[in-house]
């Protein structure tokens, strides 16, 4: 006789996402030199009915709270972490630009290693493509 399988957390935050009738979350990833583009993607996503979750933070842009540059590598480190929550939080994720870089990359193969759907806005710069 076989025994069920515990339900993983993810598995239990997908059930209760589907019976509270949340709608579509979306992950928008890439370089933040493309922070305009995600405005525009969460925009868009909004206006279809989807949830978007994106990067907060555009350490390129000068900014109080990570001019010390000790300050800025621990709120790196931080953001990283957050932007991998806000991956397992989506239902899919959105590549935005016609860049991948290593951050990105490795933000890719974390969503496809969940299990998550992965679109491209230039679907010609897909890892696996």
């Amino acid at each position: 006789m076989s025994h069920p399988q515990p339900l993983t957390p993810e598995d239990r935050l997908d059930a209760a996402k589907r019976e509270s009738e949340i709608p579509r979350i979306v992950a928008v990833c890439g370089s933040t030199r493309f922070m305009a583009e995600m405005a525009e993607a969460d925009l868009r996503e909004t206006a279809a009915g989807r949830i978007v979750v994106k990067p907060g933070c555009d350490l390129k842009s000068p900014h109080k709270l990570w001019a010390d540059p000790g300050d800025a590598e621990a709120l790196k480190v931080r953001l990283d972490a957050l932007h991998r929550a806000k991956i397992r939080l989506a239902d899919e994720v959105l590549v935005v630009g016609d860049y991948i870089g290593d951050s990105t990359r490795a933000e890719i193969a974390y969503a496809r290693s969940l299990g998550r759907p992965v679109r491209f806005t230039h679907p010609e710069v897909d890892p696996e493509g």
